[in-house]
């Protein structure tokens, strides 16, 4: 009997950066973490998608990206309508298009 993996581990590379994306699933939702380089737990944010606005909440500040992490949960809580817990280690700044095409990314690995 074969079974799904519940785990990925997917590198994605940007231009110059390389980000790493974890993602463990449940039947209700996910546990997703991205870091830059060393892979670490960083800030935090708890959503779920309970009506047509996903809910959010944040559990570890972020010191930036705070608007990125928010954005990823909330949509990811959209697409599973479920809990979706995000953790981001980001040492250095992204720009906008940096920003979009992880989250892109992101949402492909989770929907597979």
């Amino acid at each position: 009997m074969a079974t799904e993996s519940r785990y990925s581990n997917t590198t994605v590379d940007i231009i110059d950066r390389k980000f790493t994306v974890e993602v463990l699933r449940f039947a209700n939702g996910n546990f997703v973490t991205i870091s830059e380089g060393e892979s670490k737990i960083g800030a935090t944010v708890a959503s779920i998608a309970t009506g047509p606005v996903p809910a959010s909440i944040t559990v570890v500040p972020a010191k930036s990206e705070s608007l990125f992490l928010k954005i990823i949960s909330e949509q990811l809580s959209s697409i599973t309508k479920g809990i979706n817990i995000v953790s981001a280690f980001i040492p250095e700044k992204l720009d906008n298009n940096t920003a979009k095409t992880l989250i892109d990314k992101i949402k492909e690995i989770v929907e597979k």
